[in-house]
C-alpha cells in the first residue's frame, strides 16, 4: 500500500517571532517579495522593519490587491522577476497565504499568518479564484512552505472569532482523519485524485497523520476554553500558545496527511445558502463536524463531548447559528446534493453517502443542536 506523508520543512512559533523573520529571509538571499495587506503590513510594520535592518535584508512591497487570481499573481511574478527577490514572504490570511503559495511554486517560501483562524498555512495547496472572487480552480505544489513562522503575539491581539473559527476548522480534523482511514481513501499528501494520472499514483493516511489529527483533538479539549479567554485578554498563555499550534501545524498537518470527510464537504454544501455566507470557514466546518458524527451513527458520549466543546468556545451547534433560520425542502437537497458531487470528500467516508442520508443527518444534527444548546444554557 502506498502512503504519503507531507509537511513544512520548518516550523516556528513564539512571542514577536516576527523579529526574526529576516534570519529566515537571509537563508534564501537578501530580498524577499513581502505578499501582504496593506493592514497587516501596518499592524507589525515596526517589526519588519527591525528584522529588516538587524539581519540586512529587503522586503519588496508588492500593494498585494486582495485576490489570488490568475491576474494576480502573474503581475507579482513580474515584480520578484524585476527585483531578483530571493524568496517570497505570504503574511496575513487565506487570499495572501494562498497568493504566495502560487507565486512561489514550491519554492523559497515563508508563510506568516497573522491570524489562526485555519490550518491551511502548512499545506501545498492553494485556491484560485477569478479577479471578482468567483471560485476558479485548486492549485497543488510539489512541496509544502519552507518555513512557517507564527508570531503569537500578533494572533493574540487579532480578534478572538478568528481564533474560534480556527479551533472549528481543526475540531474535525481528527474525525475526518479517523474516518479516511478506516476507509483506505486517498490524501492530499500524495496527488489529488485525477491529477497527472498515470505519473505517481495516489496515496494513502499514514498512522503517523491520524496520530497528529488525534493530539489535535485532545488539545482543543484541554485548552480551547482557556486559550479564548488569552485571546479576548490580548495575552499569549500556554493554552493560547497550544490551540495556535494546534489550529495551524497539528490540523494542517492532520488534514492534508490523514484526510478530509464529510465535514468539509458538508461546509461547501451549506455554502448554497446565503444566510451562510456571514460565517467563517471554521464556524461551518463545526456544524459539519456534528452532522459528520451523526451520518456515522457515532456514540451520543462523543458527541456530547463535541456539543459541550462548541457551546464552551461559542462555536455553531445548529443552523441558525450560521444564519440559517428557516430552510426549504428544496434548499436542503440543494445542500445534500451539492456536499455529494463525486470530486467531494464526503466519498471518504466508510461508507457509501447518499445525497438523502445527507439530508437526514443535517436534520438531526440541527435538532440535536439546538435541543442541547437550550438545555446547557437553561
Amino acid at each position: 500500500m502506498r502512503k504519503a506523508f507531507i509537511s513544512p520543512a520548518k516550523y516556528v512559533q513564539g512571542e514577536n517571532e516576527i523579529f526574526n523573520l529576516g534570519y529566515f529571509v537571509s537563508t534564501f538571499g537578501n530580498s524577499a517579495l513581502l505578499i501582504a495587506h496593506s493592514d497587516d503590513v501596518e499592524r507589525v510594520k515596526e517589526k519588519l522593519e527591525s528584522t529588516s535592518e538587524k539581519f540586512n535584508i529587503t522586503f519588496v512591497e508588492s500593494g498585494f490587491r486582495g485576490e489570488c487570481s490568475r491576474q494576480e499573481v502573474a503581475r507579482l511574478l513580474d515584480i520578484a522577476r524585476e527585483n531578483h527577490c530571493s524568496c517570497t514572504v505570504g503574511l496575513g490570511g487565506g487570499k495572501a497565504i494562498d497568493t504566495a503559495k502560487c507565486v512561489a511554486q514550491g519554492e523559497a517560501l515563508i508563510i506568516v499568518p497573522t491570524i489562526a483562524a485555519t490550518d491551511a498555512p502548512t499545506s501545498h495547496s492553494a485556491v484560485l479564484y477569478t479577479e471578482d472572487g468567483a471560485f476558479d480552480d485548486y492549485a497543488y505544489f510539489k512541496q509544502s512552505p519552507s518555513v512557517v513562522l507564527i508570531d503569537t503575539t500578533v494572533i493574540a491581539n487579532a480578534p478572538v472569532r478568528f481564533l474560534v473559527s480556527g479551533m472549528g476548522d481543526a475540531l474535525s480534523t481528527y474525525f475526518e482523519a479517523r474516518a479516511t482511514s478506516r476507509s483506505l481513501s486517498n490524501v492530499n499528501a500524495g496527488l489529488p485524485c485525477g491529477a497527472r494520472e498515470g505519473v505517481t499514483p495516489p496515496a494513502k493516511s499514514t498512522n503517523t497523520a491520524l496520530s497528529l489529527a488525534r493530539l489535535c483533538y485532545q488539545t482543543l479539549l484541554t485548552d480551547g476554553v482557556k486559550a479564548k479567554i488569552a485571546c479576548e485578554c490580548n495575552q499569549v498563555s500556554a493554552a493560547l500558545e497550544n490551540i495556535i499550534e494546534a489550529n495551524i501545524l497539528l490540523s494542517g498537518l492532520g488534514f492534508e496527511s490523514g484526510g478530509l470527510a464529510a465535514a468539509h464537504a458538508i461546509h461547501d454544501g451549506l455554502t448554497v445558502l446565503e444566510g451562510t455566507h456571514a460565517f467563517f470557514h471554521g464556524e461551518k466546518v463545526a456544524f459539519g463536524t456534528l452532522v459528520q458524527l451523526v451520518l456515522e451513527n457515532a456514540p451520543m458520549e462523543e458527541i456530547e463531548e463535541v456539543l459541550d466543546f462548541c457551546i464552551a468556545v461559542n462555536l455553531p451547534v445548529c443552523l441558525s447559528d450560521i444564519g440559517v433560520d428557516s430552510v426549504s425542502a428544496e434548499e436542503l437537497r440543494e445542500v445534500a446534493q451539492k456536499s455529494c458531487i463525486p470530486e467531494e470528500s464526503v466519498h471518504s467516508m466508510p461508507f457509501p453517502v447518499t445525497p438523502d442520508m445527507v439530508e437526514a443527518a443535517i436534520v438531526v444534527a440541527d435538532r440535536l443542536g439546538t435541543t442541547y444548546k437550550e438545555g446547557v444554557l437553561k
